[in-house]
């Protein structure tokens, strides 16, 4: 009896056939996009929607939400961002039974309410890395729901500076008899790049709209506060500084806005140009531009684009990975790779820190998820090339070892302030992430990072390092002694707190010969969006709800 080997070609076969006829050639009119989902997708089947980080396959969203229940229901999403409202409806409509997804920021506080009450099933919140390597394993797509700028009449798809999570999930769907479907904002005679092979994409829905990005690393100056100045005052003389970081990844937030707004001045004044923040795993940050005008960055590769810096990165290919139609070339997976493996930092914030240095973004209200974090902030224990603030954190983590024999370890910073939004501790005994795992009987709690990958913990109470740290009882310590004010900075024990700053674990903004009243606003670099303008020459184009004039 011979066996067949095709079952799953075959299967795609005949989707793509009943599909086909809603289709000229591969091209599906807007007003047909449900009806192709009820075609080529099967209860319970694994569908992958953009759901990126910023770009959002919406046209095919709403379409996947106006479905008939009777031919499409209990769908497995794995999908990098739950980030539009239509992505949690699909629970709410019984569309969607399963989710296994990397980040929720906008719709942390209803996916937390969600999950809570049962109307999810979690199969797990994942690192992007992570989530992408299961997509060739065990989370592999049937059906990729994706989005692009153009496509040609042969499927070929352009995606322009949002490239982001598309060359992965296509790959993994399409190379496993998967069913690609794109939406585009136009067809075209001709794309400008291939960035999708057409033979990938079965087909192409030309949608009414363009598809929606999220504005997600934008910050306006105007909003950082002098406590978050002093926080990047004391990471750039007490962490970049020392050890010359110039490989590095910053994450989402006004702290390290901050850092980057000063570089062209504080930075400039330590003598730091040419020293530090050259070389970056980063998405355009509009608050990087007075660094890169000044001179600081040499390069930058991103995991996704900015909204309005498209003509900026353009006329600054020396810095951005461009392609010959000029636009940006990002590639979330490439660029978690290289944040992970070829940078020495990554400094970022998070809700929650417990006594151990585990930190999460997970709480009792908000699910936020982790994105690239846990990648980021991770000690890749596979690197073996060596660079001097790999190796400096390695002697200080490790000094007895032999050096030929001592691993190096990566700086993985977290900052903030010991009180965030509305007020709440950064610093607690025991992370809500534990409340939740209890809840929902998960077998592991979803923490961000874990303790012993962090290195330093900068608040404005100043810096911990936590690599000379001896013993539990020291890490303890030194991290209570720059909680402040919070129920677990109360708790320091005065004498170990005291013998710890002796030796350099904890500084104080005046170890660092930091005075907090010098932290003002004038140090920026820009103080509004509109001094980003100015830097950029013009070309900035930042997003209707940042302009103020």
């Amino acid at each position: 009896m011979t066996t067949s080997w095709q079952h799953r070609r075959e299967a795609r076969n005949a989707l793509i056939e009943a599909g086909a006829k809603l289709a000229r050639g591969k091209i599906v009119e807007a007003r047909d996009a449900t009806s192709l989902m009820e075609a080529v997708i099967r209860p319970g089947d694994r569908v992958c929607l953009e759901g990126d980080n910023q770009k959002q396959a919406d046209v095919l969203s709403a379409a996947l939400l106006a479905v008939d229940r009777s031919k499409v229901s209990d769908l497995h999403m794995v999908q990098s961002g739950v980030v539009l409202p239509e992505h949690l409806d699909l629970y709410d409509h019984g569309v969607a039974k399963k989710l296994d997804f990397a980040y929720s920021g906008p719709q942390s506080a209803r996916i937390a309410t969600m999950l809570f009450g049962g109307r999810i099933e979690l199969g797990a919140v994942h690192t992007y890395l992570e989530l992408f390597a299961r997509y060739f394993i065990d989370l592999t797509p049937n059906v990729a729901l994706i989005a692009a700028v153009s496509a040609d009449r042969d499927g070929n798809l352009y995606t322009g500076p949002n490239t982001e999570d598309t060359p992965t999930v296509v790959e993994a769907t399409a190379f496993k008899d998967g069913i690609v479907i794109a939406q585009v904002n136009e067809i075209v005679d001709k794309v400008p790049r291939v960035d999708i092979p057409g033979d990938r994409v079965q087909f192409v829905v030309k949608a009414d709209k363009p598809f929606f990005v999220e504005p997600l690393f934008t910050r306006d100056p105007a909003a950082i506060t002098e406590t978050q100045i002093l926080t990047a005052m004391l990471a750039i003389k007490g962490v970049y500084a020392p050890y010359g970081v110039r490989r590095l990844n910053h994450g989402i937030g006004f702290n390290t806005a901050a850092i980057e707004l000063l570089l062209p001045t504080y930075g400039e004044n330590l003598g730091l140009k040419g020293k530090v923040a050259t070389h970056f795993a980063l998405n355009p940050h509009p608050a990087l531009i007075p660094a890169i005008e000044s001179g600081w960055v040499e390069q930058i590769h991103s995991f996704g684009s900015e909204v309005g810096m498209d003509d900026y990165i353009r006329a600054r290919s020396d810095i951005f990975f461009t392609g010959p139609d000029g636009s940006l070339r990002s590639n979330r997976a490439f660029c978690q790779v290289a944040g992970l493996y070829a940078c020495d930092m990554f400094i970022g914030s998070t809700l929650q820190i417990d006594l151990q240095g585990n930190s999460s973004t997970v709480t009792t209200s908000r699910i936020a998820g982790f994105g690239g974090a846990p990648n980021m902030g991770a000690d890749a224990r596979g690197r073996r090339h060596p660079s001097e603030p790999w190796l400096q954190a390695g002697r200080e983590a490790d000094p007895e070892t032999s050096a030929l024999l001592r691993r190096g370890r990566k700086l993985v910073v977290q900052i903030g302030e010991t009180f965030g939004d509305k007020n709440a501790p950064l610093f607690v005994e025991e992370l809500d992430a534990l409340a939740l795992a209890d809840k929902l009987n998960l077998e592991l709690a979803p923490v961000m990072i874990y303790g012993d990958d962090v290195t330093h913990i900068i608040t404005e109470e100043g810096i911990a390092n936590l690599l000379l740290c001896r013993d539990a009882d020291e890490r303890e310590q030194a991290i209570r002694g720059v909680a402040g004010y919070t129920e677990v900075g109360r708790g320091r024990d005065k004498t170990m707190f005291q013998r710890l700053r002796e030796r350099g674990v904890i500084r104080r903004p005046e170890d660092l010969g930091i005075d907090p009243l010098d932290a003002d606003r004038r140090m920026l670099a820009a103080r509004s969006i509109k001094d980003l303008v100015r830097w950029s020459g013009g070309l900035y184009a930042p997003p209707p709800q940042f302009r103020n004039w």
